[in-house]
């Protein structure tokens, strides 16, 4: 249960406004703990509620034609940050692998989705050239940025906080036998 209201506080974090701007959402995050705590079977949901929310954003939002060819790279996105969280995260979660995760879901993100919209003419004033497409990176930097804060501060707190507890009850417990 925790995994699904996770992912809603990711979608809802796209939706209202202000709060998606520049990419800094808990997309991400939520990405990485559904797939970490969910079986493969369970992505089915999730990835039915961010095609849907990325058509509404798309149309309703933006005010453009929905093209589903055009999120393939998103869609696939959205599937690879899942199983990311699962081969990463599921069973033993250090720093190290939370860490991982916190860095490889926004990276890949961020080279996926801006070689699309250099490719596919999307980001039209980008020439179709090695310069065009460095353009189009750097374009891409700031929300980069907010993208890799906000995945790591999600990870943070949904992966650390209950680790941060459990090392806490274990200390009281030691220091209880200690004590007797």
């Amino acid at each position: 249960m925790p995994a699904y209201l996770l992912l809603l506080v990711g979608v809802l974090s796209r939706l209202l406004p202000h709060a998606g701007s520049y990419n800094f959402t808990a997309l991400g995050g939520s990405l990485l703990y559904f797939g970490a705590r969910r079986r493969w079977w369970e992505m089915l949901a999730p990835m039915a509620v961010l095609i849907a929310t990325d058509y509404y954003l798309t149309v309703y939002a933006y005010h453009y034609a929905f093209h589903w060819q055009g999120y393939v790279p998103t869609f696939s996105w959205y599937l690879m940050a899942m199983v990311l969280g699962g081969i990463l995260l599921r069973g033993k979660t250090t720093f190290l692998r939370v860490a991982a995760g916190a860095l490889l879901g926004p990276t890949s993100f961020f080279l996926v989705s801006n070689y699309a919209v250099w490719v596919s003419g999307f980001g039209y004033q980008y020439p179709k050239t090695l310069g065009g497409l460095g353009l189009c990176y750097a374009a891409g930097l700031p929300f980069y940025r907010n993208d890799l804060i906000s995945t790591a501060l999600v990870a943070a707190a949904v992966f650390g906080v209950p680790a941060l507890v459990r090392r806490m009850n274990g200390a009281e417990e030691q220091m209880a036998l200690a004590a007797k």
